[in-house]
């Protein structure tokens, strides 16, 4: 199966809100079937929230709550995590650190307010190597009080799947190969669930393009043709000027916001392209009509800054260390696994290759404890052969420069092979934080950690 095609459009049911407190939509994880490959091709069992791919699109004003009653339909426990959001500690979803999971036929109400503009998405935070291979992952899109003058707002989910020649799901989840390399790199791309997404628009139009890398481990690098604009915001939080768009990265679980316009002329197409090794695939397509939507626009206005604290100085700072080893071609010595120190064949055996300052996989006790309020940098050091993408949950960071510079908000950066980086932050949310790689078979075999705040 290769990758040269295009992917069409899958409609997005907007979740309503409850009419009264005591009500609550559900959310429900199960088995299901989607045509990935196309209408014509065999359909593939996949798990879906409400049995869709991506889930239902939940959308909602900025400072409005969002209100989910999880009914775990799955043969394996679950949870939800709001990935991105700056929300309540017990409804981040971590099984295990911030409520236990949800059985098979249980349910777990989730319930917080939305403090932020911008897009975010949520999946499973319980064997999420496998649940979101298997397809669990959905929008969640707040929307600014005024948002931008465009004539649509598209959300675009990018995946990618390990199908075999029969459209089905591989089901090797935990292979050493997988989690001591790049992770699970699949063999189809899909937008929206869809393996060729199109659709139709008009000449000079203006599109607000939310893109979302729900792939396990695969980084997208991506570009635009017939399409032309800039990055208004990324991982949900805006930047302050936007940025002329050109070809860029985006690694598993970030988000960036484009507003483009289409410069393709009518008869023609616009493309987003995936950049992979044997050359550029259009992953999404724009035919375009006959009709001119308006004359040209003026550059879009930076999108209202979110409320998140300023992160303060460097200089003023607690520091505080993570060092990434292990993973193949890596040279991990030996790390401590449940409170032993086990030696790399040990480790292996147990499914663990990587190690965060020593430690592999959770622990009991935190990688530090933080007072509410205080200034936190985070320096990470790469030893490893292979990029991975640091998501730290309940909060947003800069990443600071050689020169002292601070970055664009995050909640997820790209580390390549052997770089070190440091990230500032303000720790103004209480609770257990995880911090772990979103390659998702790296957390899986030890790259996971957490940060005790308040």
């Amino acid at each position: 199966m290769n990758l040269t095609r295009r992917h069409a459009l899958a409609l997005i049911a907007v979740a309503p809100l409850p009419t009264r407190a005591e009500e609550a939509p559900t959310l429900t994880p199960k088995p299901a079937r989607a045509r990935l490959i196309g209408p014509e091709a065999p359909s593939t069992v996949v798990w879906g929230y409400d049995g869709t791919v991506p889930g239902p699109e939940i959308r909602l004003r900025q400072g409005r709550r969002v209100r989910r009653r999880l009914v775990n339909a799955l043969p394996q426990p679950t949870s939800v995590h709001w990935h991105g959001i700056r929300i309540d500690n017990a409804m981040d979803g971590v099984a295990g650190l911030t409520q236990p999971a949800v059985g098979p036929g249980e349910d777990f109400l989730y319930d917080f307010v939305a403090p932020d503009a911008g897009t975010w998405w949520y999946h499973p935070h319980n064997r999420t190597f496998e649940q979101m291979a298997r397809g669990l992952y959905g929008p969640l899109i707040v929307d600014e009080a005024e948002p931008p003058d465009v004539d649509e707002d598209v959300t675009l989910m990018i995946d990618d799947w390990r199908l075999d020649a029969e459209a089905r799901i591989d089901g090797g989840f935990e292979r050493i190969f997988d989690l001591a390399h790049g992770g699970r790199i699949g063999n189809w791309i899909t937008v929206n669930g869809e393996g060729a997404w199109v659709r139709k628009a008009a000449a000079r139009a203006r599109i607000r393009l939310r893109l979302i890398n729900a792939a396990n481990a695969r980084i997208f690098d991506l570009e635009t043709r017939g399409l032309t604009g800039w990055i208004v915001a990324l991982d949900g939080m805006p930047l302050a000027a936007p940025t002329p768009l050109e070809r860029f990265a985006l690694a598993p679980a970030q988000r960036a916001d484009l507003i483009v316009d289409v410069e393709a002329e009518p008869g023609g197409e616009a493309l987003l392209i995936s950049h992979e090794r044997d050359g550029g695939y259009a992953i999404a397509a724009w035919e375009i009509g006959a009709e001119r939507r308006r004359a040209a626009l003026a550059p879009p206005a930076p999108l209202p800054p979110n409320p998140v604290p300023d992160a303060g100085s460097l200089a003023e700072a607690r520091v505080l260390s993570l060092t990434m080893e292990g993973g193949a071609m890596g040279g991990l010595p030996g790390a401590v696994l449940d409170g032993e120190m086990q030696s790399p064949r040990e480790l292996a055996a147990a499914g663990m290759v990587w190690a965060f300052n020593g430690q592999a996989g959770m622990t009991t006790a935190p990688m530090a404890e933080v007072a509410l309020g205080e200034s936190i940098a985070i320096r990470m050091e790469n030893r490893t052969a292979w990029p991975h993408a640091m998501h730290l949950h309940g909060h947003h960071f800069r990443k600071i420069g050689p020169d002292g510079s601070a970055g664009p908000l995050r909640d997820t950066l790209l580390m390549a092979p052997r770089e070190t980086a440091t990230i500032l932050f303000i720790a103004d949310n209480p609770g257990d934080w995880l911090l772990h790689c979103h390659m998702l078979e790296h957390a899986a075999s030890g790259m996971m950690t957490w940060l005790k705040v308040g």
